[in-house]
C-alpha cells in the first residue's frame, strides 16, 4: 500500500522571504527535498478569505501580487504552476453537499507562491486553491479539512499557509533583531504541545487559551488553515516542526508537518 501524503502548515510570513535567502526559506527547501513528491498541491491560504466557499478551477492559474509598498522585484515575479480543474472537481465531490464555487479568476496568492518557489522552485506541479469562507467558525474548518483525507491517498499535499501568530500592530518594522514577545512565545509553546499530544479540541476552540491567544491571533485568517492540516491527522502520524523562529517579535515562522 502506497504511503499516504504528509500534510503540512507553513508560515509564510514577509512576503519578501520569496526572494529572500534566510533560515526560513532554507527550511522550505528543505521540506521539498524531504516530502515525496506530490501530484499536485491544494493550498488553504490566509490570504483567499472571502464569503462562502470556492475552489480554483482554471488551468492556468495568476501569479498574484497581492501587497504593497514591495520592491520592483517581488512584483516581477510568476510562478509557473499549472492547475487542476480535475482535483477542483474531486474537492468540489469531497465537500458536497457544501456549496464550493469553481473559480476562474483568483489564481495563486501570496501565501502559496512565496513560499512553493523555495518548496518546489520549478513550479511544475499542479496547484490548487481552497478559499477560507470567512463566516464561519473554527469547527466549521476543522470538519472541512477532515473531509478532504482522502487526498492523501491520492498523492495530493494538502498545504495550510498562514502564521500561528500574526499580529502586525505589534510588529518591529525596520528592526533587524528584535526578541519575541513573551506572549507569542507562550502561545506558541501551547500549540505545540497539543499537536505534540493530538489534541485538536483547544486548537479549535483556541480564544480559551486567554489573552496570549487574543493578542497572537487578533483576526483568524492566518490561524485557520492549521485546522485543515491538523484535520487530516491520522492516528501513527507523527509531527515535525522544520521550520521554527518568530519574526519581528509577533509573527511566527513554526511549520507543521504531520505524516
Amino acid at each position: 500500500m502506497t504511503q499516504p501524503m504528509p500534510v503540512v502548515f507553513v508560515g509564510h510570513g514577509n512576503p519578501m522571504n520569496a526572494v529572500l535567502d534566510n533560515a526560513y526559506t532554507r527550511g522550505w527547501a528543505a521540506l521539498g527535498e524531504k516530502v515525496p513528491r506530490p501530484k499536485a498541491i491544494l493550498c488553504v491560504s490566509a490570504h483567499w478569505y472571502i464569503r462562502g466557499t470556492s475552489v480554483t478551477a482554471m488551468p492556468h492559474p495568476r501569479t498574484i501580487h497581492d501587497f504593497g509598498g514591495f520592491p520592483p522585484e517581488l512584483y516581477r515575479i510568476d510562478y509557473p504552476a499549472p492547475g487542476d480543474p480535475a482535483l477542483a472537481e474531486r474537492v468540489r465531490k469531497l465537500l458536497a453537499p457544501m456549496s464550493v464555487t469553481p473559480d476562474q479568476a483568483w489564481g495563486l496568492d501570496h501565501g502559496t507562491w512565496t513560499v512553493l518557489r523555495h518548496v518546489f522552485p520549478e513550479g511544475g506541479i499542479p496547484v490548487v486553491q481552497l478559499s477560507i469562507d470567512r463566516r464561519q467558525p473554527p469547527e466549521f474548518h476543522f470538519e472541512t479539512g477532515k473531509r478532504l483525507g482522502p487526498l492523501r491517498d491520492d498523492g495530493v499535499l494538502v498545504l495550510g499557509s498562514g502564521n500561528l501568530v500574526h499580529n502586525l500592530h505589534a510588529y518591529a518594522w525596520g528592526q533587524h533583531t528584535v526578541e519575541p514577545y513573551g506572549w507569542a512565545v507562550q502561545f506558541e509553546r501551547k500549540v505545540r504541545e497539543h499537536l505534540l499530544e493530538g489534541d485538536p479540541v483547544p486548537l479549535i476552540g483556541y480564544e480559551a487559551m486567554g489573552r496570549e491567544a487574543e493578542l497572537s491571533i487578533p483576526t483568524p485568517d492566518h490561524y485557520l488553515p492549521l485546522l485543515y492540516v491538523i484535520a487530516l491527522r491520522r492516528d501513527g502520524d507523527p509531527v515535525g516542526f522544520p521550520v521554527e523562529g518568530v519574526d519581528g517579535g509577533s509573527v511566527s515562522m513554526l511549520a507543521v508537518r504531520i505524516g
